[in-house]
């Protein structure tokens, strides 16, 4: 199965790191993000990969032609840089047709078990499957009776809602839904899966963290330090 890589937004979230160049290519302990992404698939037996790379393509070449090291088999492909996400998938369906395709961001982490996701994914019979993670908990919780604060503590990550967390699994079919280069995976290709019920979600309970803001790249380059990461922690789950 190939794993394509989402690279080629502009990262405007975390401007004070994108300006010259791609979010993914921010690095955390030495290495990008993006590497950090494709390490989470290679850990488990998936090392094809292609790169949707638009904004500051040159940047993520150079590390591919110059410093990437690994047995990994790797295409970075420019997709443009007006695309959007549902017009990067298109055209690397395109290049690649009647095969099932991993798809996720390049700068989101998660320890998600990605043989559980297909076999989840083959059982439900749909055109993709989603993976939905509960996002990090940004503020704490203060419940009060009476103007009188009776607890104050950390939000859990479990009491937030569920989320798109990337880590897709498509089929062939998923091509026919995607009309236009402009349109986002999200926002246009997505809600007509739904709409003809080719969409399932998997639920992950466990890490998973985006890097939107400067304060979530501080946090994962502290814990890209660990010897072992949580996103390199899998569970059967």
């Amino acid at each position: 199965m190939k794993v394509i890589i989402l690279a080629g937004g502009l990262g405007t979230r975390i401007s004070e790191e994108t300006s010259d160049k791609p979010k993914p290519m921010v690095r955390l302990n030495g290495k990008p993000i993006l590497w950090h992404v494709m390490n989470i698939y290679a850990k488990q037996g998936f090392t094809d990969f292609v790169v949707a790379c638009g904004y500051k393509k040159e940047v993520i070449y150079e590390y591919f032609n110059n410093e990437f090291i690994d047995p990994w088999e790797v295409e970075a492909l420019d997709t443009g840089e007006e695309s959007l996400t549902g017009g990067r998938i298109s055209i690397i369906l395109d290049k690649y047709p009647n095969q099932r395709m991993g798809i996720t961001y390049g700068d989101g982490l998660g320890n998600i078990n990605i043989k559980n996701l297909i076999s989840f994914h083959e059982k439900q019979e749909t055109l993709a499957t989603l993976t939905v993670a509960r996002p990090p908990a940004r503020f704490g919780s203060v419940e009060f009776v009476n103007g009188l604060v009776s607890h104050f503590g950390e939000k859990n990550q479990a009491d937030a809602g569920w989320i798109n967390g990337g880590f897709f699994i498509v089929e062939p079919g998923v091509r026919e839904y995607i009309y236009e280069l402009s349109e986002a995976f999200e926002a246009n290709v997505l809600p007509r899966l739904v709409e003809k019920k080719e969409l399932s979600a998997f639920a992950h309970n466990d890490f998973w963290q985006p890097m939107d803001t400067l304060r979530e790249k501080i946090e994962l380059e502290e814990l890209a330090k660990e010897d072992l990461p949580p996103w390199l922690k899998f569970n059967s789950n």
